[in-house]
């Protein structure tokens, strides 16, 4: 994917939405003959509790909210939403495998799938016709949501994370396009805080923005959680590397970071304190839709671009993906099932991507340039235990401010992998 615009991710984003959901890259979509016979009859009686995330972008919440009412109508089976915090999702849905009690359908984050796989329904015939009949699935959304061959969960998608930034700042630091590359990265940012609007990256235990930018900036620098034997290799050279980019990074930018969660990007930006951060496409959902003047007009001066380039010399990008998974203590599994199929077919889903202009992007295309979670590794309950523990970006936050050494806070990170990679 090349560097784009805001202009040019909405027209990217409309027409994969209008191509088909869940189609191939072309957007050629299977016909109906093609797409494999599922049949899961709904128990009688059934009602079903969906717990998923909010805060970001209102078209998303609403018009699933409006898809469900839809599901209701159709079916007659009564489903409440409930939604938290991407922070408190996981905790939950964590503790509802463990007791055995809670909402039939979870939406998750990353591969939380892989930290109970085996109380999770079943979902390989709901995958294969949904896959069939829309093109497939790319293989990173299948290793997220699949387990000894079989598919514990449904992808939702994944919410694209770009550098959004000031056009205006980026010219003021004397740049006519935004950086390919790492070194022109550091560059931009020394001057956008020259210029009275710095950086600001989520630091703090930030499921969305802190693990994104840290993991890309590992990877990018040739650090890696694992070997492809699942090794603990993140104390590496190549890692130290990373972590003293990252030192120069912060000392660009804004203050409070390390303590900022996923919301606070979004808000410093909107309030004019940053010029460049990372994040999906809610930054400028909300300046657009804002009914402030000065926010509209922000809207105009908000570019978005591909993550720089780093001496590996390829993408190295990591994006949030939604794992949508039904549990084993469900009463109504078939239920459940049928609520997902009728939520991922192109009649709902893609009025849905347009509603919330395109903050989750379909689970093909735009995974391209995207590294799965426990790279170069296998993914399982080690890497989502990682993850859930939040080491690259604790990693990251502590070389980066000075609170250890680049070599130190490598080491820990490696001693804290090694505990659950050996279990």
């Amino acid at each position: 994917m090349n560097d784009f615009k805001r202009r040019d991710f909405l027209k990217v984003t409309a027409g994969v939405a209008a191509g088909a959901a869940l189609g191939a890259g072309t957007g050629l979509l299977a016909t109906e003959a093609a797409a494999q016979q599922y049949k899961a009859a709904p128990e009688k009686g059934a009602k079903l509790r969906v717990l998923r995330w909010k805060r970001f972008v209102q078209g998303d919440e609403d018009k699933w909210a409006e898809n469900t009412k839809k599901f209701t109508q159709a079916t007659g089976i009564d489903v409440r939403i409930d939604a938290e915090g991407w922070e408190d999702v996981r905790p939950k849905a964590a503790v509802a495998a463990n007791v055995g009690s809670g909402p039939d359908i979870i939406i998750g984050t990353f591969e939380d799938a892989h930290q109970y796989p085996d109380k999770l329904v079943d979902v390989t015939d709901l995958a294969t016709y949904l896959g069939n009949k829309y093109g497939g699935w790319y293989p990173v959304g299948k290793a997220y949501c699949t387990n000894k061959n079989r598919w514990i969960a449904i992808p939702m998608g994944a919410a694209g994370a770009c550098f959004v930034y000031r056009e205006s700042g980026m010219k003021a630091a004397g740049f006519e396009t935004f950086p390919k590359d790492t070194a022109g990265f550091l560059k931009l940012c020394q001057g956008l805080k020259a210029k009275g609007l710095p950086p600001g990256f989520a630091l703090g235990n930030a499921t969305g923005d802190g693990n994104t930018w840290c993991h890309w900036v590992v990877w990018a620098h040739g650090g890696k959680m694992v070997d492809e034997k699942n090794n603990v290799v993140i104390n590496s050279p190549e890692t130290v590397a990373a972590l003293e980019y990252s030192k120069q990074l912060y000392e660009t930018f804004v203050p409070g970071t390390l303590s900022w969660l996923d919301p606070n990007n979004n808000k410093a930006f909107l309030d004019g304190q940053i010029g460049v951060t990372n994040n999906g496409i809610s930054i400028y959902y909300a300046a657009k839709t804002s009914q402030d003047p000065k926010l509209q007009e922000m809207a105009k001066d908000i570019g978005h671009a591909n993550f720089p380039i780093g001496p590996i010399g390829r993408p190295t990008e990591l994006h949030l993906v939604f794992p949508m998974m039904i549990f084993k203590y469900s009463k109504y599994p078939n239920a459940a099932k049928e609520y997902l199929r009728f939520m991922m077919e192109k009649e709902q889903y893609e009025p849905w991507q347009q509603a919330a202009i395109g903050y989750v992007t379909q689970p093909l295309a735009a995974y391209k340039n995207m590294l799965p979670n426990g790279y170069a590794g296998e993914m399982g309950y080690a890497s989502a235990a990682a993850m859930a523990d939040f080491i690259i970006v604790n990693m990251v936050a502590e070389a980066a401010s000075g609170s250890k050494p680049a070599k130190e806070a490598a080491e820990r990170a490696q001693k804290r992998a090694e505990r659950y990679y050996k279990v």
